[in-house]
């Protein structure tokens, strides 16, 4: 896959990804070493069976990847983490809250040196529950939690595009998120993780719409106008390019982009192989653009 990713890649573009492996119930220790030893496994992803798209292989429960989680902390190997319980009785809106009390905390008890990402966090508990824990501890945040609250998904009809999981929330919790990314003492612990999900428009807009947010078109645009708006575009570099890297202990990219101030229209849609996909913002204006866009 890490070959197929990369050569998918333009000639003149410098890709190189960077690849996780999905956790499930059977992941041994002995599969935490040999993708440790391999040296281009960078973590393992955690889905709670049937939290997300394309999760029903997913973990059922943690104890049954006991040894595996032993070993990462043992290797350094990190965690990332779809955080929300699937338990039918917790309201959706709910959901990531309960995750973070009911398996983060007992989780980190459990392995205090494991190294965790909340990944796509949501909600004002889990800014708070990466700002209060140590530093093998971060979060990724989306564009569209940062610019949207859960209105964007009801008021003048529903809106599918702004479907993602997990799901946008109330707007105190995107104000709280805006202050944990913006921070100058707990800032450095969140990064850049769009989570976008380019599904066609077909599949968004059905009886049963996917999840999922296409915002990769113009990711950096997107936060950009997002950290404007909160007085803080002196942080954004940070997020996007230096606290991800610091976590992982990578070297940050050496190469640069340039973002310029001007207004320009999301399109409508863009071609999707055989289809079409519907951007993040379509039809809205963006006060921000690459050089080159």
């Amino acid at each position: 896959p890490r070959a197929r990713g990369g050569g998918a890649a333009p000639a003149d573009v410098s890709f190189e990804p960077r690849m996780a492996l999905y956790l499930t119930d059977n992941t041994t220790a002995e599969d935490v070493a040999e993708a440790h030893e391999a040296g281009i496994v960078h973590g393992y992803k955690l889905y709670p069976a049937g939290a997300t798209t394309n999760s029903d292989a997913g973990v059922t429960d943690l104890a049954n990847c006991a040894d595996a989680l032993k070993a990462m902390e043992a290797l350094g190997v990190p965690l990332m983490v779809h955080g929300e319980v699937t338990h039918s009785h917790v309201d959706i809106f709910d959901r990531e809250a309960k995750f973070l009390q009911e398996v983060l905390a007992p989780l980190l008890e459990a392995h205090p040196g494991l190294k965790l990402v909340v990944e796509h966090c949501t909600t004002a508990e889990a800014a708070a529950f990466v700002s209060s824990a140590g530093e093998n501890v971060g979060a990724t945040v989306t564009p569209q939690h940062l610019l949207l609250n859960r209105n964007a998904l009801l008021v003048g009809g529903m809106r599918p595009h702004n479907f993602c999981l997990p799901v946008l929330k109330r707007e105190t919790h995107r104000q709280a998120l805006v202050d944990a990314v913006t921070s100058s003492a707990v800032g450095h612990k969140f990064f850049l993780g769009t989570d976008s999900a380019p599904h066609p428009k077909g599949a968004k807009e059905s009886a049963c719409g996917c999840a999922g947010c296409f915002s990769a078109y113009a990711a950096l645009p997107l936060y950009a106008h997002a950290f404007e708006d909160a007085g803080a575009l002196d942080k954004l570099e940070g997020f996007a390019s230096l606290n991800g890297p610091r976590f992982y202990g990578l070297e940050p990219n050496e190469d640069t982009v340039t973002l310029v101030r001007e207004n320009w229209r999301v399109p409508d849609e863009y071609e999707f192989a055989d289809t079409v996909v519907v951007p993040l913002k379509a039809g809205e204006t963006l006060r921000w653009k690459l050089s080159d866009q």
